[in-house]
């Protein structure tokens, strides 16, 4: 990036048009010139349209033919540009520099191909007394490692509410999500998650996944990405106690059989959907899951989440709107199919 903090401003960009504009040029990056300006703020102006650049202070320019020079730039008009380096004068277009960087950053290219840690934790907290009392809580945390072609993730999130004593919720899942990206739009993928749901009586539960995954829109500020794959999947159910004081005469096994959802430990299908999209002032995630069992395809769980994300003053700051649905085609006796939860967290980015 091309940036030059606490100068004057005094680099030069000339358009086609006659157009004039003086300001500290923020980025060249092929497509666009991006000029900080004391009175219009960025303004980003095609570089196909400027015929003249001319700059003050030293930066990096990689030339379309990979040659990486330092130095300034003098504009000579109908595109042509000399780049002022310490090893002497060089002529080229405009149209020939496709990235430029401050002197004292890094090359865009190799930060590019490093791998690096970002974080997320969320938080909320709702409480209500009165004529009815209320009290829940939600945590989420998640670490990612971006690479070139790779990304591996880790993440957690719990969800309580306790509403007029009883539970409505205590639900936890942790999980680790490892994706490689082997061409352009194809990617395979290996994830394993648990958790457990006291509601649904479910005492523990385990997906253990990999197949494969394709991109449909792939982005930088969107993705779409598909997956299919084979999964295993276990889940151990509590016996219900309002269920098992029904049947007081009965034997012990007798009762867990009629009290309880008999244990899942099957193959299956993994199948999955992904979307994100980015803008300036928020973002959109949607995650869905559904993993139908191979023994039986009419005994599956499907795991939906969609998000709205909107910064607040400090950008490391978010608050995030949505909700999740956590369907189970065949739940323990006495339990609904579907639980749906909506939410509204505070959350905190770091790297």
């Amino acid at each position: 990036m091309l940036a030059f903090a606490g100068a004057v401003w005094a680099d030069v960009v000339e358009t086609k048009t006659g157009a004039r504009v003086i300001g500290k040029i923020k980025q060249i990056d092929g497509t666009t010139v991006a000029v900080n300006t004391d009175y219009a703020g960025t303004v980003k102006i095609k570089q196909s349209e400027v015929t003249s650049i001319s700059t003050d202070t030293t930066a990096h320019l990689r030339l379309s033919s990979g040659s990486v020079l330092q130095g300034t730039l003098t504009g000579m008009g109908s595109g042509a540009v000399i780049i002022n380096s310490p090893d002497g004068s060089i002529q080229t277009n405009i149209d020939k520099i496709i990235t430029t960087w401050a002197s004292d950053a890094k090359d865009p290219e190799i930060v590019s191909l490093q791998r690096a840690w970002s974080y997320q934790a969320g938080v909320d907290i709702v409480g209500k007394s009165g004529n009815s009392d209320q009290l829940g809580t939600g945590f989420s945390f998640r670490a990612t490692l971006n690479g070139a072609q790779d990304k591996l993730q880790f993440y957690s999130a719990y969800d309580r509410q306790v509403t007029e004593k009883q539970k409505s919720a205590d639900q936890l899942k942790a999980g680790a999500d490892f994706q490689n990206n082997f061409s352009a739009r194809n990617s395979w993928y290996l994830r394993d998650e648990a958790g457990f749901d006291r509601v649904k009586l479910i005492q523990f539960s385990n997906v253990t996944a990999v197949g494969l995954g394709y991109d449909f829109i792939k982005k930088p500020k969107q993705t779409f990405t598909i997956r299919t794959g084979i999964a295993h999947r276990f889940e151990s159910y509590n016996v219900d106690p309002a269920i098992a004081a029904l049947y007081p005469t009965l034997q012990i096994d007798e009762v867990n059989r009629l009290a309880t959802k008999e244990s899942i430990n099957s193959a299956g299908l993994d199948l999955g959907l992904v979307h994100s999209l980015e803008l300036n002032t928020f973002s959109i995630v949607n995650r869905l899951s559904i993993i139908p069992a191979f023994d039986d395809f009419a005994d599956y769980r499907a795991q939906h989440e969609s998000f709205l994300e909107l910064p607040l003053v400090n950008a490391s700051w978010k608050v995030r709107f949505g909700l999740t649905n956590d369907y189970t085609s065949k739940p323990a006796q006495g339990k609904r199919r579907l639980d749906t939860t909506y939410f509204t967290h505070l959350v905190l980015n770091w790297r």
